[in-house]
C-alpha cells in the first residue's frame, strides 16, 4: 500500500489542488502502470483460451533439431 501525505489546497473555500512529493507521484504512478499491465495481461490471456498451442519440446521435433 501505498504511504501519502497530500497538501490540499483550497480556492475560494473548496479543495481545488492536491501536491505530493516527487517519490509519492513516482509510486502512484508506478502502481498505475502495473494495474493497466495486470489488466491487460488478463485480457490477452481470457482471449487466447481456446487458442491452439504446442509444447517446446513438440517444436524442436517438428523442426528436426537437437537441443
Amino acid at each position: 500500500m501505498i504511504e501519502l501525505h497530500p497538501e490540499i489546497i483550497e480556492k475560494d473555500g473548496k479543495k481545488q489542488f492536491v501536491v505530493l512529493t516527487y517519490e509519492e507521484f513516482l509510486a502512484i504512478e508506478e502502481a498505475l502502470a502495473d494495474a493497466d499491465d495486470l489488466s491487460e495481461l488478463r485480457a490477452a490471456k481470457k482471449e487466447e483460451h481456446d487458442t491452439p498451442s504446442i509444447s517446446l519440446q513438440e517444436v524442436v521435433a517438428n523442426l528436426g533439431l537437437s537441443k
